[in-house]
């Protein structure tokens, strides 16, 4: 049973990344702290070898990034160039469009189109990764059934992975482990995220381990399917409004969860 390499996804400090100066310092103090993994997201407009660059220059891997939907299927061509020169080949899909769900029509549309991207960049030695939030297990408007279950139903194992992000599959009223699961064999990165419900029962994200969600079942499950990446994620309402805060107290939980510690 292999262990997961755990990394930071950097959508969490994506207000830290948005310059090439920015970039840098944000990865000093990601490897002050231990990290030597990332997912690219939410970074700002800065050439892919300026990137390669800084990352190796802090002996940092990228397992995987997120980006548009338009780019995926109207700049496919310099999107693929663009992580040849990172050194990364898994490209993620951080959410369909409001337009691309609610019902059979456009999640049908939805998965036509994503599968014709996903086949390019499976033809030319990348893969597609799609991330869920919980909006992917609510019942469609016109059938008894849910845009995952449609998901699962009708694409390609072979070129249509997924990003599992636990917190909003747990908030989407589904069971983490049981999706992880049946997506086996199509998960390279898993997101460890977690949350609470406030006294107006609302959510709000919280480091990890001080919410609801059994990250401890959760590793369990990686680790027994053999997942290689599990990052952190925490999209907003960090403590002290400080996402390095955030990103230092969830570390050390991954940490100990890596060793055996909870």
């Amino acid at each position: 049973m292999s262990k997961p390499a755990m990394g930071i996804q950097l959508y969490t400090l994506r207000d830290h990344i948005k310059t090439a100066e920015d970039f840098d310092m944000t990865l000093a103090r990601l490897e002050k702290t231990g990290v030597s993994l990332v997912q690219i997201s939410g970074i700002g407009d800065i050439p892919a070898e300026t990137q390669r660059d800084i990352l190796e220059k802090h002996n940092m891997k990228v397992c995987i990034t997120h980006k548009s939907f338009d780019r995926m299927e109207n700049d496919l061509d310099a999107l693929l160039a663009e992580h040849e020169t990172i050194g990364v080949h898994d490209i993620g899909l951080g959410c369909a469009s409001k337009e691309q769900r609610g019902n059979t029509a456009n999640v049908g549309e939805f998965i036509k189109r994503t599968d014709e991207i996903a086949r390019k960049m499976h033809d030319r030695g990348f893969a597609f990764h799609y991330h869920n939030h919980s909006f992917e297990f609510e019942k469609l408007e016109d059938a008894d059934t849910t845009m995952m279950e449609m998901l699962f139903a009708e694409t390609d194992p072979a070129i249509f992975n997924f990003i599992p992000d636990v917190a909003w599959i747990h908030f989407g009223g589904s069971d983490p482990v049981e999706i992880l699961n049946r997506m086996k064999g199509r998960v390279k990165v898993i997101h460890f995220k977690d949350y609470i419900l406030d006294e107006k029962g609302e959510r709000r994200f919280v480091p990890l381990g001080e919410g609801v969600v059994d990250l401890k079942a959760c590793y369990d499950a990686a680790c027994s399917l053999g997942i290689p990446y599990i990052v952190y994620e925490h999209d907003d309402n960090w403590p002290d409004n400080d996402p390095f805060k955030a990103c230092e107290i969830s570390w050390e939980y991954m940490r100990r969860l890596e060793n055996g510690q909870i």
